[in-house]
Parts: structure tokens; C-alpha cells; sequence
């Protein structure tokens, strides 16, 4: 979208112009004419500046995406093979510029999210005496190294006005790209496990409040935060 309209820079032009009989502003005159042909090529030039720019800077790029894809060895094996929106690549883009690592939880609730997806993390230690109450789970040697990612059973990407772009896909499915970006990032000495829950839930039931119930209203809870 340009600063200025045709008129204003037909506007602009006409008051360059010498005054006199033979320089008429009249709307029907040659010269009008010739001047609204040259606003119009200036206003395009200013359109098409803007637009490179916002199409240029990593989290609005467009134009020159496939240029920032390109430089940061995007998609990479995570992505190859799948469909994703313009936003979602954008968002690859901007993570792997200002992405500076982490080991922590909120790490890697954050990347995940970034890709759009909701997940929460559990993390595991042995039992010790005095700390674990009876019938906890003992955990062996190598429980404390292990990072459990639960995750919707599958994750609905659905698109929206104002955020995705023509020709991206309606609505996607699927977790690969969660499982594959965790455990390129995740330090070596860790173990991965991932766990889905399928809630079941839909718009036309009426659910009778159990403690059930509330009990996967609380984790779904905790996933869309």
C-alpha cells in the first residue's frame, strides 16, 4: 500500500508544472492525463518499495523467503516432506535467526509452540527414601535423563483470516515435525518419549462433570497454555 494516492501525486506533479494557458489543471486535459499516467507508475514504485520491505524482513517475508529459507537450510529434514503455511515458515525463519539455545523446560514448550503446537513436559527422578511416598514409581538409572513431551493426540492446524496467505492449506494434521524438531534439539544425553492423549471431546455432547472428566479438563488445560 502506497503513502500517497494517484490524485496526491498528480496533485504533486501538476504544481511542478509552469503556470499559463497552455499549462491547463483541468481534469479533461492532455496534460492531466500524461501527469495521472507518470502518478501512476510513482505510486506503483512506492507500493512495490513497501512491499519489498515487508517482504524482505524475516517475520513478514514474502518475496524473499525462499532467499531466507535458503540461507538458514530451510526446510530442513524435519520439514521435507510436509505442507506449511507461509506463517509457519516464516516462524522457522525467525526462530532459527534468534534462536540461542536452552536446556530447560520453558525452552522447549517454547520452540514447540513456535511451530504451533501445545505441549507440556515431564521430567522424572529415582525414588529416593524419605522423598517418595509408597507406591511411586522406583524409576531406574536412566529415568532422570528422560523428557516425556505429551502433546494432543493430533495436532489440528486450521487457518485464519489475516494470518495465512493464498495457497496455504486449509487445515493440516499431524506431529511429525514436533517429534523430528525436539530431538534435533534436545541435548544428547537425554531421552525423549512423546505421549498423546485423545481427549474425545466434541461440540454436541453434554459431559456430565466426573472427576474423570475434570481430570482431562485439567491436562487439556495444561497443554493450551
Amino acid at each position: 500500500m502506497s503513502q500517497f494516492t494517484v490524485e496526491e501525486y498528480t496533485g504533486g506533479l501538476q504544481s511542478l508544472m509552469p503556470t499559463g494557458q497552455v499549462w491547463p489543471r483541468d481534469s479533461d486535459s492532455v496534460q492531466t492525463a500524461v501527469l495521472t499516467a507518470w502518478a501512476n507508475e510513482f505510486q506503483q514504485s512506492d507500493s512495490d518499495a513497501l512491499s519489498l520491505l515487508a517482504g524482505a524482513f524475516p517475520s513478514t517475508a514474502t518475496t524473499m523467503l525462499a532467499e531466507w529459507e535458503s540461507t538458514l537450510g530451510l526446510p530442513d529434514a524435519c520439514a521435507i516432506g510436509e505442507t506449511d503455511s507461509i506463517a509457519l515458515r516464516q516462524n522457522a525463519v525467525t526462530t532459527k535467526l534468534t534462536t540461542v539455545g536452552g536446556q530447560s523446560i520453558d525452552y522447549f514448550v517454547a520452540q514447540a509452540a513456535a511451530l504451533g503446537y501445545s505441549i507440556a513436559i515431564t521430567q522424572y527422578r529415582p525414588a529416593r527414601a524419605g522423598l517418595s511416598a509408597c507406591g511411586a514409581a522406583i524409576n531406574g538409572d536412566d529415568w532422570p535423563f528422560v523428557m516425556l513431551v505429551t502433546a494432543p493426540d493430533t495436532t489440528i492446524t486450521t487457518a485464519q483470516a489475516g494470518v495465512n496467505y493464498a495457497g496455504d492449506p486449509l487445515r493440516s494434521w499431524g506431529n511429525k515435525i514436533l517429534e523430528c524438531r525436539i530431538n534435533s534439539i534436545a541435548p544428547s544425553h537425554v531421552i525423549v518419549k512423546y505421549a498423546y492423549i485423545d481427549f474425545g471431546f466434541d461440540d454436541q455432547t453434554v459431559y456430565e462433570l466426573t472427576s474423570e472428566f475434570c481430570k482431562y479438563l485439567d491436562t487439556s488445560m495444561s497443554l493450551l497454555k
